[in-house]
């Protein structure tokens, strides 16, 4: 790592460099971990998300650019105007390589402009430029521009679309073919700020503190080349496992009300792979290549090479809104991408709109005259449209399902965990799952714990993470608990959740990039002490026990498919994972204990004497 963080204070139109201290490195690696510890200070709870003393922090790991197994990523953090509590958003592509690239290893934006700019940084020549006539450009359109702007077509952009402009609390970033920080808005952050875009261009090689790194580093890619996971990712995307979620209950259907969804075979994986899909896209040197590139040939959706939806995407444009066309599903995914305007959070919305419509909570006197009707695709795209705008209706699809629900007094209906639509993973088909999405520091989140996959026999007993009857709620936590922490540190390194890499493999390859000697229990510890540093932050928002919570849909038992009478005993599993973390079970928090253990005696005052939200 250079230790160069790069600030720009959009208010005075400055820029500076900030050198940070190594041991910060030794303690939180980087990434998420290392962007908690620098913004701790700042994420009060009085704090706007969208005022312009929100600090918004790119940042990228000490793997970051190395050409190591799934390392191209960055993470992007600040408090989220979607759910007022921590957010961090994990994106791959070539952005983050460049950034470290250009001599530094992270940016850090604070203020807001007076007018919409972008950035453009060419190793140590930093530029702020006008970007009026960028507004209002999706985000395709804005990367060709500002790159043929700066007159260099391998810069590398970041930018938001309309519906960072217009501050939906669940826009994303985007860049490359379609690599986006979603989730808890950081791109309404940017829009707050008005940061339309970063362009990076860098010309500085990496240097590794052991001379065997790069032999490390190949021999790491080449066993998760042949990886039984990155084969399948690489055969079918992130989709691939759809028929299998699908035949365990995992996967949700018709607003996680039912399960199995029949037409499954029609917007899988392996369809997708065999009738339109055109190519594969890679993240900085992925020897995985599980990005999706499509045509359309015919029909409403005709176009020519884009981006191919995910799994995700798949699912809540599909399953959940009970779409069985593989064409509409990846426009609409498309379509959220170039608007900027994170999928999931869309479509969960709108599944809880079409729910309302069939339960008659709403009416066509809500919705602007517009008909509900399940697999209705046109009405689908108009509803992405009108809360984009944030017209009509759409005004109200554009706060999220939880704002959406309250307006109607049906709050119980929205499936969200702390604002956070919940990931198209129905706990119900792998329980653990509800253990996460209860106790995620950004809300219902899958990639802070993607747990599921442990579930069905990917586990990690070099870490203690074991695989436990899916359908169980006891003798999870400690498993749970722990696949948390080596996820922490995923988003730490940075690298991809993807990447099957064992982890003693991620421990060699940082001790030879930095020289840190971790020990396995050291490094472990490391995850740990981050996931403890986003719970205390949280806890000074005013985060509680009552936050770690599911959603009533959740803890229904289903009457049919793979997961049927599944009950989720959510109280059990929080004793549990209360007692493993250290975590104080009356209040939530981390006891002072376990605070100190890990080096954090100054969260532990603030958190057990300073009280800021006790």
């Amino acid at each position: 790592m250079s230790g160069n963080l790069l600030t720009i204070d959009l208010t005075r139109g400055t820029t500076g460099v900030r050198t940070l201290d190594p041991q910060l490195f030794r303690d939180f690696v980087g990434g998420a971990s290392l962007a908690a510890k620098l913004l701790y200070e700042s994420l009060t709870p009085d704090l706007d998300p969208l005022s312009p003393d929100n600090p918004l922090l790119f940042l990228t790991g000490p793997l970051t650019g190395s050409s190591g197994p799934a390392v191209g990523r960055y993470v992007v953090c600040a408090k989220s105007p979607a759910t007022n509590i921590w957010a961090e958003s994990n994106c791959g592509g070539f952005f983050g390589p460049e950034i470290r690239f250009a001599g530094y290893d992270g940016i850090l934006f604070t203020g807001r402009a007076s007018s919409p700019l972008y950035v453009w940084i060419k190793n140590e020549k930093i530029e702020l430029r006008d970007a009026s006539h960028l507004w209002g450009g999706d985000t395709y359109e804005t990367q060709t521009r500002i790159k043929k702007e700066v007159g260099d077509s391998l810069a590398r952009v970041a930018c938001i679309g309309v519906a960072g402009e217009r501050l939906i609390p669940y826009a994303l970033i985007l860049n490359d073919h379609g690599r986006v920080a979603g989730r808890t808005g950081m791109g309404a952050v940017m829009g707050s700020k008005n940061l339309k875009a970063i362009a990076v261009r860098g010309g500085n090689p990496l240097s590794f503190a052991d001379p065997t790194f790069n032999q490390k580093r190949s021999r790491a890619n080449l066993d998760l080349r042949n990886d039984n996971v990155s084969q399948v990712l690489r055969e079918m995307g992130s989709s691939g496992g759809s028929d299998y979620f699908n035949y365990l209950g995992e996967m949700p259907v018709r607003y996680f009300s039912r399960s199995g969804f029949e037409s499954i075979d029609k917007v899988s994986g392996a369809t997708m792979s065999e009738t339109i899909l055109s190519g594969v896209s890679t993240c900085h040197a992925c020897v995985i290549a599980c990005g999706r590139k499509v045509i359309l040939p015919d029909g409403d959706y005709q176009r020519g090479e884009s981006k191919g939806p995910e799994y995700e995407t798949i699912v809540g444009f599909g399953p959940n809104l009970e779409i069985s066309d593989l064409a509409a599903i990846t426009h609409l995914g498309q379509l959220c991408d170039s608007l900027g305007v994170d999928s999931i959070s869309m479509s969960n919305t709108i599944g809880l709109a079409f729910m309302m419509y069939q339960q008659g909570v709403i009416t066509t006197k809500d919705t602007n005259g517009l008909k509900l009707t399940w697999g209705d695709a046109h009405a689908v795209e108009k509803l992405i449209h009108l809360a984009v705008k944030r017209e009509g209706f759409g005004e109200l699809l554009a706060r999220g399902s939880k704002a959406l629900a309250k307006h109607f007094g049906a709050e119980e209906m929205a499936v969200q965990v702390n604002g956070l639509e919940v990931a198209y993973h129905d706990p119900r088909g792998a329980t653990g799952m509800g253990l996460v999405y209860a106790t995620s520091p950004r809300g219902a989140c899958h990639n802070q714990s993607d747990y599921f996959m442990v579930e069905i026999g990917n586990s990690m007993s070099e870490i203690g993470v074991e695989m436990v009857d899916r359908a169980a709620s006891d003798g999870k936590a400690l498993s749970v608990s722990r696949h948390q922490w080596w996820r922490t540190l995923n988003n730490s390194l940075v690298m991809c959740v993807f990447a099957n890499v064992p982890f003693n493999t991620a421990r060699e390859l940082i001790n030879a990039a930095t020289g840190f000697d971790y020990s396995a229990e050291e490094f472990l510890r490391c995850g740990e002490r981050g996931w403890a540093l986003k719970r205390a932050i949280n806890n000074r928002l005013g985060v509680t026990v009552k936050n770690d919570t599911l959603p009533r849909a959740l803890l229904t038992p289903l009457s049919e498919g793979g997961a049927a009478g599944v009950a989720i005993n959510l109280p059990m599993m929080l004793k549990e994972y209360y007692k493993v973390q250290g975590w104080d079970a009356a209040t939530g928090k981390p006891t002072r204990s376990t605070l100190e253990r890990l080096g954090l005696k100054n969260v532990a005052d603030d958190l057990w004497i300073n009280t800021l939200s006790s």
